[in-house]
């Protein structure tokens, strides 16, 4: 028995709640609003709060101040202690080697530490980024626009114009 298939398949049944699009564009289903705070997702909850939870609700010791800091002068201070520590293994690697497992954990404790300074930088880089990647379409646009307004494009459209006439009535 051979089975009937369409090359083309019917559209979904969601096509019926446009019918009258063309006439009203009001007809057609009002969009869900967005999700605000916490939502659940295969199981799992998730917010849509957008906050860096602090190191201390980690579980993680802080090792720089709380409140306003100056993150060039952290960042800078926890690489230093950062590279001692690094040295103290080494020593303790050579000299004690069953004693390494704290220089590892000091050194752990001062990578979440930058981690976190550093994510608190992202918010704050990414404006950055959209201010500069803005100013760069502005000043596109008003170089087009100077363009446009100086003769420049129109005479070089009307050369090139002049050429192609030129090759056509050569031939």
């Amino acid at each position: 028995m051979a089975m009937a298939t369409a090359t083309y398949p019917p559209p979904p049944p969601y096509y019926r709640l446009y019918k009258n699009y063309s006439d009203d564009p009001d007809s057609c289903p009002a969009q869900k609003p967005p999700i605000q705070g916490p939502y659940f997702l295969y199981g799992a909850s998730y917010t849509t709060d957008d906050v860096l939870p602090g190191l201390e609700e980690q579980g993680v010791r802080q090792l720089y101040p709380k409140g306003d800091i100056d993150f060039k002068k952290e960042v800078r201070s926890l690489n230093r202690e950062l590279q001692l520590n690094i040295l103290e293994l080494a020593d303790v690697l050579v000299e004690h080697p069953s004693q390494y497992a704290r220089r590892v954990e000091d050194i752990s404790l001062i990578f979440k530490n930058l981690y976190h300074l550093l994510n608190s930088l992202r918010p704050h880089r990414a404006r950055a980024t959209l201010i500069h990647i803005m100013e760069l379409q502005i000043q596109r646009h008003k170089q087009a626009v100077e363009d446009i307004k100086s003769d420049r494009r129109r005479e070089e459209a009307q050369r090139l114009l002049t050429e192609a006439l030129g090759t056509l009535d050569g031939q």
